[in-house]
């Protein structure tokens, strides 16, 4: 157990977590192989690529998630993003903050790591910020859905797609818990809104958000998070304008132009 430890020890940060990352996946292709976990029998590397697109967020699949997963295999795969998104780092040391454990050098330079950060100072209070305000976002994300999605598919189904499509969303992922995604909920403005504000706030990144937060003007703001702000706006609205304008005399468009705003925007 000491060599196990000593070995452990010279391990500089980013190898200890791509070690981490690599244990979700490993432990998510166990859990999504188990016969509760799907409807039929999936093969191991069906298992793995899942597992590994959930934990990296990269939101490729090869077998349909809605069709082949039970709600457990659902909801290990929820998990393994929420996981992958955020950080098995964070969540273990934010763990510890909770039950008033004290944070060691090396977690902090492990933390830094996993937040490209240059030093390991305020690394602690940028946890802190990280998931109050994930928790904040999501929560009230799921609220909004749960209110417009209870009333179409129950309180059971309502609540597990709005958990699944908060947590999806605001990590990037792209998993979905219906075969044809989210297709079916084109022309709810209430579902449009709050996945793309989901997106694209989970894309701008949480040091985007610390940086918002210490600086309340343009100009102290570091470079990262000025390229970040600019180049989403610019890429959200050109793409908007190029959909638009190539969309305008498809004739299959909606009638309104609040309804096709809505539409290209989702």
């Amino acid at each position: 157990m000491k060599k196990l430890n000593s070995k452990i020890l010279i391990l500089s940060p980013p190898q200890i977590l791509a070690i981490s990352f690599f244990i979700i996946i490993l432990i998510g292709t166990l859990l999504l192989k188990l016969p509760i976990a799907t409807t039929g029998s999936i093969n191991w590397i069906d298992a793995l690529f899942t597992a590994t697109s959930a934990t990296t967020v990269t939101g490729l699949i090869v077998i349909d998630t809605a069709v082949s997963f039970t709600r457990f295999g659902q909801t290990i795969i929820m998990i393994m993003i929420q996981f992958g998104g955020i950080g098995l780092m964070t969540f273990a040391i934010f763990t510890l903050l909770i039950i008033g454990r004290k944070i060691t050098f090396k977690q902090r330079l492990l933390l830094s790591s996993s937040f490209n950060q240059d030093a390991p100072g305020g690394v602690v209070r940028l946890v802190k910020l990280l998931m109050s305000f994930v928790v904040i976002v999501e929560g009230i994300a799921f609220i909004i859905l749960a209110l417009d999605w209870i009333p179409k598919y129950g309180w059971s189904d309502g609540l597990f797609h709005s958990l699944f499509h908060t947590i999806s969303a605001f990590n990037n992922a792209g998993f979905s818990t219906w075969t044809d995604s989210l297709m079916g909920h084109v022309n709810d403005p209430v579902v449009n809104i709050v996945i793309t504000f989901l997106f694209i706030v989970g894309g701008i990144g949480f040091t985007v958000i610390a940086d918002l937060k210490a600086h309340k003007d343009w100009l102290p703001l570091t470079l990262h998070t000025k390229l970040m702000l600019i180049g989403t706006l610019i890429l959200n609205v050109i793409s908007l304008l190029v959909i638009f304008t190539i969309e305008y005399n498809n004739p299959l468009k909606l009638s309104l132009l609040l309804e096709q705003l809505d539409y290209l925007w989702g």
